[in-house]
């Protein structure tokens, strides 16, 4: 399973890139906010720095809900960098859009899923990625890895060649779930990232081993 940070924040990008294990990068305008990065220039600045920071998929988001609309600014946004990926709204227009950017050799990223019955209309369109939103599935009070578990068991039932990127992860325990489920990708902030690097156990080991070590000097 491939590992991508979900932010715009470039001190989480190059603290997950320095660990070896990041894959991608996806944003959304919500994170472009938080950053402070506002306007047409320099969000386009913002996403070539993390293209040069990142060596894989770096997912940018159309604010557009009409065709011509996602197309025309899903164009500009892909010629940005070879490694940026057009981010889609799971819409009627959006569809269209992403069927478009497959036939012109343009990858998408279909956003805001909650369905399987979405994920299959993403895959028919050629989505190079479909994100289901697995923690707001959880919020309302639905089992967003049941999600997951269907469309992989979907996608690889129909041979759909789209990947599975699960998204709005909110813990470590998710990954490993989502790694169980076969998910292809996994969005999720730094700290479920380093989440999954601690176990008390191993805390408890490694302060034995420095002590015995101690004593060998």
């Amino acid at each position: 399973m491939k590992f991508f940070i979900d932010t715009a924040n470039l001190d989480q990008i190059r603290e997950a890139h320095d660990l070896g294990i990041l894959d991608g990068v996806t944003t959304n305008p919500s994170l472009m906010a938080k950053e402070g990065v506002k306007g047409k220039d320099a969000i386009m600045r913002h996403y070539l720095t993390i293209c040069e920071m990142v060596d894989g998929p770096v997912s940018a988001e159309v604010f557009s809900t009409t065709f011509n609309e996602i197309v025309a600014e899903g164009e500009e946004l892909a010629s940005i960098h070879e490694n940026i990926v057009v981010k889609v709204p799971m819409i009627k227009d959006g569809i269209k859009a992403i069927k478009w950017f497959t036939d012109n050799n343009i990858k998408t990223n279909c956003t805001l899923v909650f369905s399987a019955g979405q994920a299959i209309l993403a895959a028919k369109a050629g989505a190079t990625f479909v994100s289901p939103f697995l923690g707001r599935i959880d919020d309302s009070n639905w089992d967003g890895m049941q999600l997951i578990e269907d469309i992989v068991e979907i996608y690889n039932a129909q041979g759909y060649l789209t990947e599975v990127l699960a998204a709005s992860i909110r813990t470590p325990l998710h990954i490993v779930k989502c790694a169980a489920a076969g998910a292809d990708v996994c969005t999720s902030p730094l700290s479920s990232i380093l989440g999954l690097l601690k176990h008390p156990l191993t805390d408890l080991g490694l302060q034995q081993f420095l002590k015995d070590a101690a004593t060998m000097k």
